[in-house]
């Protein structure tokens, strides 16, 4: 109900007396005429108006109007009078509002890749990085590369095709010890690079145009993104994840392979209708929808080079701005020997992982403010390289000061947040600083 403005009611009699002492009587009797006439055409009027609204109406002396309890509020047999103050309701706008409230609490994340094999073998020396180093965070192989289930989680598509290897047996120790040492946990979901579950079903894998499956460069097969039943399967998994206490979900993999022979596979005829940025951008829609209510966040990993190129965004499936539209946080991978030499003007980029880190992220910021303002738009958190790329001709060796310098180019342009990749979890720990 919105409140009415009064309007003065009060009247000066005093100067009316000393005007006209002569006829007070009469003029008494005019005001009385006057105030009953309005008050019988007030109540006249207000009925009418009920009638014709088609409101019923009565009145109900009996009920205690000024009691503040939700049946009172929304009565519509109740008739307020000037001397009783009636509780205001709740309107429509203020409600949805409420609703709307997102009771998720984020975490500015400074975090390491850590394997489920890892996180069992050297638990206490990872956890130590964490309490002697600005390290805050972990993300966990929850689905790891090779489409396993790194615990064993009532997963009715995981159990029938015997993907869980339970090699974190005591996943609930581990995220209780987590939250006791405040280290934020992501579960890292690998989508689709999932070479087991394609070998179990064919049904689901992305094949070739004479019907076998297609295999990449390292002969391993990849899930078709355009099956629905895959989709509800990472949904799944990721559902069982939140539910054993990760506070965020984040794909990686979620894009198309870019192995030898993809241009002659096939998809479906679903892929003559939408392209492959089209599904990927659908599924992720579709998991956030799904997952957002279960209280986690939402992540995925992205190539870096789809901030810049159209061809690299067309050949994986990954439009850099529409994803950020339907994620928290978007994660691209900007590990300096990932750029071609001479990529953003930088000779080699490997030697120079200020720069090529920065030139990255300030085009990751131009490209992203294609959202306008008021939109939702994903986090900015990019993964750092704490490796050493020897398969490349120009490289140098990264330790601590290399590591540092691509997290002082992160903070140059404004974002706050950061992941180092490893994928035998060895770290730079002299890089960071201490807690």
């Amino acid at each position: 109900m919105r409140r009415r403005k009064k309007s003065d009611m009060y009247i000066d009699y005093r100067k009316s007396y000393r005007r006209r002492g002569r006829n007070r009587n009469s003029t008494l009797i005019g005001i009385i005429t006057v105030l009953i006439l309005a008050t019988v055409f007030g109540i006249g009027t207000y009925y009418a108006i009920r009638i014709k609204a088609g409101g019923e109406y009565r009145l109900n002396k009996n009920r205690d109007i000024s009691d503040n309890s939700e049946e009172n509020a929304d009565d519509p047999n109740i008739i307020p009078t000037p001397q009783v103050t009636v509780a205001p309701t709740v309107e429509p706008e203020v409600e949805q509002i409420i609703e709307e409230v997102d009771p998720r609490v984020p975490v500015r994340a400074r975090g390491i890749y850590v394997t489920s094999r890892a996180i069992m073998d050297r638990r206490d020396e990872l956890i130590e990085i964490a309490d002697t180093t600005e390290i805050n965070t972990m993300v966990i192989d929850v689905k790891d590369d090779n489409g396993r289930i790194t615990f064993n989680m009532d997963s009715e598509m995981a159990r029938n095709i015997g993907a869980t290897t339970n090699t974190i047996s005591d996943i609930a120790d581990l995220l209780k010890l987590l939250k006791e040492k405040e280290i934020y946990p992501i579960a890292r979901i690998v989508a689709f690079k999932d070479p087991y579950l394609a070998e179990q079903r064919h049904d689901l894998a992305i094949k070739n145009k004479d019907g076998s499956l297609y295999r990449d460069n390292n002969g391993e097969c990849w899930i078709n993104p355009y099956e629905k039943e895959v989709w509800d399967y990472l949904i799944e998994v990721s559902t069982k994840a939140a539910e054993v206490g990760f506070m965020e979900i984040q794909f990686d993999y979620i894009r198309f392979s870019t192995g030898k022979g993809m241009s002659e596979a096939y998809f479906g005829p679903l892929a003559e209708e939408k392209s492959k940025e089209d599904i990927i951008i659908e599924f992720t829609k579709y998991a956030y929808e799904k997952l957002k209510p279960l209280g986690v966040f939402v992540s995925a990993d992205v190539y870096g080079t789809i901030i810049s190129s159209d061809i690299d965004a067309g050949l994986v499936g990954q439009n850099y701005v529409e994803l950020a539209k339907h994620l928290d946080y978007i994660c691209p991978m900007i590990y300096p020997s990932h750029f071609a030499e001479g990529n953003y003007g930088v000779e080699y980029p490997d030697l120079e992982p200020y720069k090529i880190v920065r030139k990255v992220l300030t085009a990751s910021r131009n490209k992203l403010d294609d959202i306008p303002e008021g939109e939702h738009r994903a986090i900015v958190r990019p993964w750092l390289q704490d490796f050493t790329a020897t398969w490349i001709k120009n490289y140098q060796v990264y330790g601590g000061l290399q590591v540092r310098e691509q997290i002082v180019g992160v903070y140059g342009v404004g974002y706050r947040e950061w992941l180092l990749w490893n994928a035998s979890c060895n770290y730079s720990v002299d890089g960071l600083y201490s807690d």
